[in-house]
């Protein structure tokens, strides 16, 4: 059973035995564009006692920088080399793991930010964004013309997915011998502000299904994700603790790596599925109501 924290004392041993607190975003820190009450405080607290805070999110949507930006207009102290998320995790494989030819492509499923990404680590792609795929007319497989250097699609949240991207996603991932098949994430939904809507895996989901075949994924809760950050950061797992608010991702992930995992209840994960008669087998070594919560240390 999870550690139900709700008193002073426990919260002040909690924050004494990690060094390293890696943070999901949605649903933790905030819903859409509104900050769960608390938050901010609790991150000063942590930093003025030296702990190191890291950003961990599957939104592929906005590329690091552009992510900073939200952390900046919602007054969350972040930086962007703070800031791990799968677009930039996804390109970072595609470059340094599966080394793509410098002459050959990506096609994209996805928003700006995995293209600012796969740009920043020099990985040419075709789709995307790319005015020709978001349209609303029909696909026409005789029109269309195969480009033998698209080597890898990779699929991530589009707000503009239509039936020209997932067609020539399928005619690259079936035609052209070796082509890839990563997915950012494979979140089922993601928290706005107003609600579940459907996320990166609901995406996907129709190629999965087309293909019979599942997709390499990047995101939480694949280790590739934590290795990225190691390449990057060093830190010392047993003294590291995940914390999120969806149990097969964010407490998933942490678990893989070998940390210490934290769930909040003010996103996806309710108390009835870590409690209720069917609940989850994926046991959090803590749970907390809300992440501002940790702000009663400070005496707030």
């Amino acid at each position: 059973m999870p550690a139900h924290l709700t008193t002073r004392p426990e919260y002040s041993l909690l924050i004494d035995r990690y060094d390293t607190w890696m943070f999901d975003c949605d649903g933790v820190l905030w819903h859409g564009d509104r900050l769960i009450e608390g938050a901010v405080e609790v991150l000063e607290i942590l930093r003025k006692r030296g702990k190191r805070i890291l950003f961990v999110t599957n939104n592929a949507s906005k590329s690091r920088k552009s992510y900073k930006s939200k952390f900046d207009l919602l007054g969350v102290q972040a930086s962007v080399e703070e800031i791990y998320g799968s677009a930039y995790a996804s390109a970072v494989y595609i470059s340094s793991v599966m080394k793509l030819p410098k002459d050959k492509k990506v096609y994209v499923i996805g928003m700006a930010g995995i293209e600012e990404e796969l740009r920043e680590e020099g990985v040419s792609f075709i789709g995307g964004t790319d005015p020709a795929d978001c349209t609303l007319e029909p696909f026409s497989l005789s029109s269309f013309s195969l480009d033998p250097d698209v080597q890898a699609v990779l699929c991530g949240l589009d707000l503009s997915v239509n039936y020209t991207k997932l067609s020539k996603a399928f005619q690259y991932l079936t035609r052209n011998p070796g082509c890839q098949f990563l997915v950012t994430n494979e979140d089922s939904t993601f928290p706005s502000a107003d609600g579940l809507l459907p996320g990166a895996g609901a995406i996907s989901a129709p190629l999965r299904y087309a293909l019979e075949k599942d997709p390499i994924s990047i995101g939480k809760p694949a280790k590739t994700m934590l290795d990225c950050i190691q390449a990057k950061v060093k830190f010392d797992p047993e003294r590291t603790i995940m914390i999120g608010d969806r149990l097969n991702t964010d407490i998933l992930f942490g678990q893989a790596g070998g940390l210490a995992t934290l769930l909040v209840l003010t996103g996806i994960t309710s108390k009835q599925d870590i409690t209720g008669p069917n609940a989850s087998p994926i046991v959090p070594d803590y749970v907390t109501q809300s992440i501002g919560d940790l702000r009663v240390v400070d005496g707030q």
